[in-house]
C-alpha cells in the first residue's frame, strides 16, 4: 500500500507570468546600468506560450557593441535574478542584421516569437 510522507519536498515550478516578470525586471534593470544594450527579448518557449515544468528561460540580448569573446558576452548579459534556468543569445546589431542575411530561417523564427522584456 502506497504512503504518503509527511515530509517530503515539494516543489513549484514557477508559471510563465512568473518568469517574464521576473525577467522584465532583470532586462530593464541591465538597459539602466550599461548603455550599450538595445533591446532585451525573450524567445523560445516562454515566447511562443508552449512553456512547461523544467523549461528554460532563452533571452536575446541586443548591443550596439561586445567584447568578441563568448565567455566574456556570457559574463556581462548573464540573466540574473530569474527563477528558472536561462541561455542568453547576446549580438552586436551589426550581427543581427548579419543573421537576417546568412540564416534568414532561425531570423524569422526569433523575429516571429520574441517578446520584448526591454528596449
Amino acid at each position: 500500500m502506497p504512503v504518503r510522507l509527511l515530509n517530503s519536498v515539494v516543489l513549484k515550478w514557477p508559471t510563465r507570468d512568473e518568469v517574464l516578470a521576473a525577467a522584465r525586471r532583470w532586462a530593464v534593470e541591465l538597459a539602466r546600468s550599461d548603455a550599450a544594450v538595445e533591446e532585451v527579448f525573450c524567445v523560445g518557449s516562454c515566447a511562443r506560450g508552449d512553456w512547461g515544468v523544467g523549461s528554460d528561460l532563452d533571452v536575446l540580448v541586443i548591443v550596439c557593441s561586445a567584447p568578441d569573446c563568448p565567455v566574456e558576452r556570457r559574463r556581462l548579459y548573464e540573466p540574473t535574478k530569474v527563477p528558472v534556468a536561462a541561455d542568453v543569445w547576446i549580438y552586436t546589431r551589426d550581427e543581427w542584421t548579419g543573421l537576417a542575411e546568412h540564416s534568414v530561417h532561425l531570423f524569422r523564427r526569433l523575429q516571429n516569437e520574441r517578446v520584448l522584456l526591454s528596449g
